[in-house]
């Protein structure tokens, strides 16, 4: 039963990470390669103060690792499998209603 609650919490933590659209781009950006936070946030198009609080995140659920690099820190996915995991549910299909959304869409910010 420890297997299934610790399968379960990892799949959390992705939930949780993929919940929000800044995340994902950091998690795809980093797919593509480490980089520094200034180039990060540069890339995605958002506040270093907002980026921070996403790669903290990010870091809280374990997706991503902080490496030091002299006076700046390195970001990258935690390990290389992610990417291939974040491509695979990039290239998923999804079945979606073309004529609903979720009653709490515009609330929630789902769908």
């Amino acid at each position: 039963m420890l297997t299934v609650a610790s399968d379960i919490e990892v799949l959390a933590r992705f939930g949780r990470a993929l919940a929000d659209p800044i995340r994902c781009r950091i998690l795809l950006a980093l797919r593509e390669s480490p980089a520094y936070p200034a180039d990060l946030a540069d890339a995605i198009g958002v506040s270093r103060t907002r980026l921070s609080n996403h790669l903290a995140c990010l870091r809280d659920c374990g997706l991503v690792v902080a490496i030091p690099d002299g006076r700046r820190t390195r970001y990258e996915l935690a390990d290389e499998r992610l990417g291939h995991a974040l491509d695979d549910l990039r290239t998923a299909v999804v079945a979606v209603e073309t004529d609903r959304t979720c009653p709490d869409a515009d609330e929630k910010s789902c769908c």
